[in-house]
């Protein structure tokens, strides 16, 4: 926890009131921040934690409702009217130009703000800075150049640059690897020992227990409550956001292994930039088992998944579904043989978004029955597809022609889900199902999966959260710059022994 410096309020928000058209996005929003403080707004996705966070920094106009800093009455028609009174905001998708340098990024940001700064005095600055929080980035570096985590730095380091007193940090850690986020906290906590007030949004239950003070929960646009972190727990937290009890420990029976659906030997690819990502990959994956891939991110999950799939290109080896050689097949006719894919990223790889929901659930289906007649699509029987899934996957829509880009993080990776898991299916890839998404939606999504195996279809489940592979699955292999360097089978290891592994560390490990 951060040290409280000052039990004064720095911020105060009265009956805030956000609409878009018919939509109230902020319901008689009442908050306060007081100085020194990380203050956590948690709640699912599409909750009204970004909407209320843009008013306060002036990206959008409230409606209703007022909002006081240091005491004093404000009102912000832009982001320089909120950088102008000390607020900045670190956005979850980052606001950076690729193609110039950090202390141009961050010299470009402070003089639209008002604040006129030379290249030579910036450079002297950031670097101070970043040696003062612990960080390394070199100010000339390209940011096209940088890692996801140091881009983070680059936006956090601009608004210290502008001298802001009140950071307001959106979904800081959602493509940060574990090390990164823990680095993101130690460096958060020594902001708030200078008296800076941290504004932390986030729907991880972790991540709010180990960093906050305090901790205010928004449910479908309304504060349900304000508790202090010391005084909370998970359980309740988890019940305020969704409304209902949450199971964080998925119930499963243990179930023997069945047949082998599908066999990877000696599996051999290089990554774009030619450095060999897999290296001789050896798994198997049986019926009625979940496998997980544990690893930190950037370890070779990502062309392991997309070589399975068809689209990474594959240097050398053999992959098997059901005993058919699947090796080097296009997509669609791995998938016709059996095959699901749940990708990470789910906005560019597993659907488009310009589509709508009952287009996006017969993709890769469309040209097939029931959903073709001769040339032409059947309409009737794609809108019929669509209720009966909306309906089956409890997925949140206004129907089944709404747009996919209209649809929360959630509701998305339900939209994947209902596709590739109601083709006729015996194994399921699913890299890192549950990145960003809210705490009912991860219990959904376990839940799924678990069904999927009791019903004897074979998972591989890739995830860089430890407590995720733990809790799903059945056997556990662990992969680090492309090698597997273990597998155990779950109940037979521990996590000590499994973020060793995934740290390249074997001394010791049996």
């Amino acid at each position: 926890m951060s040290a409280i410096q000052d039990s004064s309020v720095v911020l105060e928000v009265s009956n805030l009131n956000k609409c878009f058209g018919n939509f109230v996005a902020n319901d008689q929003i009442n908050f306060n921040l007081t100085a020194g403080e990380i203050h956590c707004l948690l709640g699912e996705n599409g909750a009204g934690k970004s909407t209320f966070a843009k008013c306060l920094y002036g990206a959008y106009h409230q409606d209703t409702g007022t909002v006081k800093v240091n005491g004093f009455d404000v009102k912000f028609n832009s982001p320089r009217d909120a950088i102008h009174h000390g607020i900045g905001m670190v956005h979850q998708h980052f606001v950076l130009v690729p193609t110039m340098t950090v202390v141009e990024n961050i010299v470009v940001g402070v003089e639209k703000s008002g604040i006129s700064t030379g290249i030579k005095d910036a450079a002297k600055k950031v670097v101070a800075l970043s040696e003062k929080f612990g960080v390394e980035l070199d100010p000339h570096a390209l940011v096209a150049n940088l890692a996801v985590g140091q881009q983070q730095w680059v936006e956090i380091l601009k608004a210290l640059f502008s001298g802001v007193e009140i950071l307001i940090l959106d979904e800081p850690t959602a493509a940060l690897t574990p090390q990164e986020s823990e680095q993101l906290f130690s460096i958060i906590k020594k902001m708030t020992m200078d008296g800076t007030s941290v504004i932390f949004i986030t729907h991880k239950l972790n991540e709010v227990m180990q960093v906050s003070d305090r901790i205010t929960i928004f449910r479908k646009g309304k504060k349900v409550g304000s508790v202090k972190t010391s005084t909370t727990n998970k359980i309740e937290l988890a019940t305020l956001m969704v409304g209902r009890g949450v199971h964080f420990e998925v119930e499963k029976e243990t179930l023997e292994p069945g047949t082998l659906v599908m066999e990877i030997r000696d599996l051999s690819a290089s990554s774009k930039d030619k450095r060999e990502s897999l290296k001789s990959i050896n798994l198997s994956i049986y019926q009625n088992e979940i496998l997980g891939i544990a690893g930190v991110g950037g370890n070779g999950q990502s062309e392991l998944f997309d070589a399975i799939i068809g689209i990474h290109p594959i240097s050398g080896g053999n992959i098997y579904l059901n005993g058919d050689e699947i090796t080097r097949l296009k997509t669609a006719k791995i998938l016709g043989k059996g095959l699901a894919s749940i990708p990470s990223d789910r906005m560019t790889q597993g659907l488009l978004l310009e589509f709508t929901v009952a287009e996006n659930l017969i993709l890769g289906s469309q040209w097939v029955s029931p959903f073709k007649s001769g040339i032409l699509l059947k309409e009737k029987e794609i809108i019929k597809n669509a209720e009966n899934l909306i309906k089956e996957y409890e997925i949140a829509t206004s129907g089944p022609e709404q747009v996919a880009a209209r649809l929360s993080g959630g509701n998305l990776q339900k939209l994947i889900l209902a596709r590739e898991l109601s083709r006729d299916i015996t194994c399921v890839m699913a890299n890192c199902p549950t990145r960003g998404l809210d705490v009912g939606a991860i219990e959904y999504v376990h839940q799924r999966l678990v069904e999927l195996r009791d019903q004897g279809i074979g998972v591989m489940l890739i995830s860089e959260d430890l407590d995720e592979i733990f809790n799903v699955a059945d056997r556990i292999a662990v992969i680090y710059q492309g090698k597997i360097m273990g597998e155990f089978k779950t109940n037979q290891t521990s996590r000590e022994q499994i973020g060793l592994l995934m740290a390249g560390v074997t001394e010791g490990i049996k």
